[in-house]
């Protein structure tokens, strides 16, 4: 029997809001392979024209665990900077959830800064708690480093999305 767990990731940047949500939300599709060129190989629209419903995969470059995925767009507000979508193949589905649920949103930050905000929904398959904890607590880890990089080449390149 399955269950749905609720999980908040939370990070402050001194990235301007506006910025990080055109670059890591809006852009990620040109910016996260050539940020992170050994880890994404590409991002590719398969159905819609980038909003709601639009379903995109993602391919993970060669030697990587886990091969590609799918993703649902399920809402893009950009006056309110929320993006929502869903993992609805591949990726960290595997045997344990039937799917995640994304809910990000980039809030003002003190002195011009963010605070990114992800609630995950994981609708699991079974009741491996144990096994389940530890592939989200995974899954943070990985978040907070795609995000630390972005982050990063920000900050290099401050003439970038602006």
């Amino acid at each position: 029997m399955g269950s749905v767990i609720v999980d908040v990731l939370q990070i402050s940047s001194s990235i301007p809001p506006a910025r990080l949500f055109k670059s890591f939300i809006l852009d990620s599709d040109n910016l996260m392979p050539k940020v992170l060129p050994g880890f994404f190989k590409s991002f590719e629209t398969v159905h819609g024209d980038g909003g709601a419903g639009t379903v995109k995969l993602i391919t993970w470059a060669e030697g990587d665990q886990i091969k590609s995925a799918k993703h649902r767009t399920d809402e893009i507000d950009d006056a309110n900077r929320v993006f929502k979508y869903t993992l609805v193949e591949g990726g960290a589905l595997e045997d344990d959830f039937k799917l995640v649920a994304y809910d990000m949103k980039v809030e003002d930050g003190p002195d011009g800064g963010c605070v990114y905000k992800v609630t995950s929904k994981y609708h699991t398959k079974g009741d491996n708690h144990s096994v389940i904890q530890e592939k989200i607590k995974q899954g943070h880890e990985g978040a907070k480093a795609f995000f630390h990089a972005v982050e990063a080449y920000l900050q290099a390149n401050p003439n970038e999305y602006n």
